[in-house]
């Protein structure tokens, strides 16, 4: 039994022994390292910047009432559009009690001249045809009938115009009905039947019947960052996306940018227009998200090589070539000269050609 024993200890000891002399002699041995393979390629790099914003028509006009009142109809909703001079609204005047009664009495005035100057002229007209008054007085006490007509209709006109906000003879130009000054689409109604309203003046902006818009001149409007609002200028081209419609791009042109200014989260902000073309087929609302892709830089045709190949040693940047796949993977270290960079790829000016390859990432 000591006899297995002792033999079974001395295979064992001898297994160790030979296992790690083969674990060692495999960390000794050098691990062949294998690399991806990169081209080079031929193609054309923009540097781009996106500008957040959103798109809203060119100008949006706000309907305002030419006197004060209450909403007694409402003809149109927020989505319709309407023609220049098409009745959005009506509005009901509440008279001031005492420019009424001023109203009123001036009627009731007017109405009794008339009434005595009628009663003079008939008076006169006797008298005319019984030779006791001249052709000329006759003449002027029917000319007083005619004033004393005239200045009773002023005083119902405007007795209308205080009780109504209208007259009978005026009534298509009538400011209880409020029409829109554009043709386009209905953005906004933000009024109701019975809401109060109020005229625009020196004291106060009035009050908004409807927001109108045409919808057919869009632009987009958003900000740039200072160190970006030196490249750019006005007519480039821009490319928007809207957050509604992600499948779709729409082409556009930059015409404005702001001379001034405002900071923003501790960061100078430019604002920028851009006219934005949209098909007759897409519908696009006002107030869209979007964003404008900017070409700051292009390089057209270029040789291009992937970011990640690169290495740097100060200013000078440096690859690694394939000589040899054969005898395993081989690789030469050359000097490259570079450009305009997308962020993915870069342009490499001198130091390749096509038909190199280069040394990527390690597998």
């Amino acid at each position: 039994m000591k006899h297995f024993l002792k033999i079974f200890l001395i295979l064992a000891v001898a297994a160790v022994f030979v296992w790690t002399f083969v674990f060692l002699y495999r960390k000794s041995c050098p691990v062949e390292e294998v690399y991806e393979i990169e081209n080079v390629e031929k193609t054309t790099l923009e540097k781009t910047t996106v500008v957040t914003g959103k798109i809203e028509p060119r100008n949006e006009i706000l309907i305002k009432p030419q006197i004060s009142g209450i909403i007694s109809e409402l003809y149109k909703e927020a989505g319709q559009s309407v023609k220049e001079g098409e009745v959005i609204a009506k509005v009901k005047v509440i008279p001031e009690l005492g420019q009424l009664n001023s109203a009123e009495s001036r009627v009731r005035v007017a109405e009794m001249n008339l009434k005595q100057y009628e009663i003079d002229a008939d008076r006169t007209k006797s008298l005319f045809e019984q030779k006791f008054e001249s052709q000329e007085t006759y003449e002027n006490a029917l000319l007083k009938v005619k004033q004393a007509k005239e200045e009773l209709q002023v005083a119902k006109d405007q007795l209308e115009i205080v009780r109504d906000g209208i007259t009978k003879n005026s009534a298509s130009m009538s400011s209880t009905l409020i029409r829109s000054t554009i043709t386009g689409l209905i953005l906004d109604v933000p009024v109701k039947v019975g809401n109060s309203v109020i005229q625009a003046n020196t004291m106060n902006d009035g009050t908004t019947i409807a927001t109108v818009a045409n919808m057919n001149d869009l632009i987009f409007r958003g900000n740039i960052d200072e160190t970006e609002v030196g490249r750019v200028h006005e007519g480039m081209p821009v490319k928007i996306t809207l957050g509604a419609l992600q499948d779709m791009e729409f082409g556009a042109k930059l015409e404005y940018i702001s001379p001034k200014g405002v900071e923003q989260n501790g960061a100078n902000q430019f604002e920028i227009k851009a006219t934005v073309v949209v098909p007759d087929t897409v519908v696009v609302r006002a107030g869209y998200s979007a964003n404008a892709e900017i070409v700051l830089q292009r390089a057209a045709d270029v040789l291009s090589i992937p970011e990640g190949t690169l290495e740097f040693s100060g200013d000078t940047a440096f690859v690694y070539v394939l000589t040899d796949s054969i005898n395993g993977q081989q690789f030469e270290r050359r000097e490259v000269k570079t450009g305009l960079s997308d962020g993915i790829r870069i342009e490499t000016k001198s130091g390749l050609s096509i038909e190199d390859k280069l040394r990527g990432a390690k597998k």
